[in-house]
C-alpha cells in the first residue's frame, strides 16, 4: 500500500538514498533539508517531492515547517527523523544550547509531536539513534555546556532513544515508534568529516530504513531499539531502562520544548 513518508535530512547520506529506495516502491516522499537549492534537486530525482526546508537548530523553524506540513497534508503514514549532526564549528545555537541536542533529540521531538494529529495509529515513527550513547548531562541540555563532539553526539543519541521508548509507553495504541542505530560508521558525510574516515557501505543504513517503514516486523516493536550492527532488536544504553532517570529526562525535555508544541 503506498505510504505518505516525511524524511528529514534528505538531501544527502542514507536520508537521500533511503528516499530514492521508497520512492522507487511507489511510496510519496516528503523531503525536508536546511538548503533550498540541495531539495529542489533532489526531488526532481524523486517525482517532484514536496520539499520543506528548515533550519532544526531553530526551534522557530521547526515549528513553522510542522505548521506547513499540517496545512498540506491530512496524514502521513511514516516520520523518519534521519537529520543529525556530529560536527560543525559553531557548536551553541541561538537558544544557547549544544547544536547536536537540538538538532538530533528536541527538533525531532517537536516535529513529531506537532504531527502527532495526522501520523494514523497504524502510522510509524522512526527515529535515528546510534550505537553511540552514552549518560546524558540532563541539565546540559537546556543551557549550554562546552562539551567534545563524540560526548554530545553520543548524549543526544540515547536522548532521542529514551524518548522514543517513552512516546511509545504514552501512545499504547499507536502511532508505532522505533529508533534505529543504522549501523556504525558508515560512509556518510557526518563519518568522513568527524572520523576521517571512507565508511561502511550507506546501503546498510538506507536498507534498514526502508525496511522499518514498511514491514510488519517494526509494527509489533513499539518502544523499541533496533541494532542495525547485529541486524536486529536489542536493548539499548541500560539508562533507557531506569525509570526515574528517564523521568527526569523527559521532565527536561518538555521544559525545553513546551513552547514550541502545539
Amino acid at each position: 500500500m503506498k505510504k505518505t513518508i516525511l524524511i528529514t535530512g534528505a538531501t544527502d547520506g542514507i536520508g537521500l538514498l533511503a528516499a530514492k529506495k521508497l520512492n522507487l516502491l511507489d511510496n510519496q516522499i516528503l523531503i525536508h533539508g536546511r538548503n533550498k537549492e540541495k531539495l529542489i534537486s533532489t526531488s526532481k530525482e524523486l517525482n517532484n517531492a514536496a520539499v520543506y526546508v528548515a533550519d532544526l537548530s531553530n526551534m522557530e523553524a521547526v515549528v513553522k515547517m510542522s505548521e506547513t506540513l499540517l496545512l498540506e497534508h491530512k496524514s502521513i503514514d511514516v516520520v523518519i527523523n534521519n537529520a543529525g549532526i556530529l560536527k560543525t564549528n559553531n557548536t551553541k545555537t541561538i537558544q544557547n544550547r549544544d547544536i547536536r541536542f537540538d538538532v538530533n533529540t528536541l527538533a525531532p521531538y517537536i516535529l513529531t509531536n506537532n504531527l502527532l494529529p495526522i501520523i494514523p495509529n497504524t502510522g510509524r515513527v522512526l527515529n535515528i539513534s546510534s550505537g553511540a550513547q552514552s549518560p546524558i548531562d540532563i541539565t546540559s541540555m537546556s543551557c549550554f555546556t562546552q562539551m567534545d563532539d563524540m560526548t554530545a553526539y553520543a548524549q543526544s543519541k540515547l536522548a532521542i532513544t529514551i524518548w522514543t521508548k517513552e512516546m511509545a509507553r504514552k501512545h499504547p495504541t499507536g502511532p508505532v515508534f522505533v529508533s534505529i542505530n543504522p549501523g556504525s560508521l558508515l560512509a556518510t558525510k557526518m563519518v568522513k568529516e568527524g572520523f576521517g574516515i571512507e565508511g561502511k557501505n550507506i546501503n546498510i543504513g538506507a536498507d534498514i530504513l526502508v525496511k522499518a517503514a514498511i514491514d510488519d516486523e517494526f509494527l509489533n516493536n513499539s518502544g523499541g531499539y533496533y541494532n542495525n550492527d547485529i541486524g536486529s532488536f536489542s536493548s539499548p544504553h541500560q539508562l533507557a531502562n531506569d525509570k526515574s532517570y528517564c523521568e527526569k529526562l523527559m521532565a527536561e525535555i518538555y521544559l525545553i520544548t513546551k513552547e514550541h508544541i502545539k
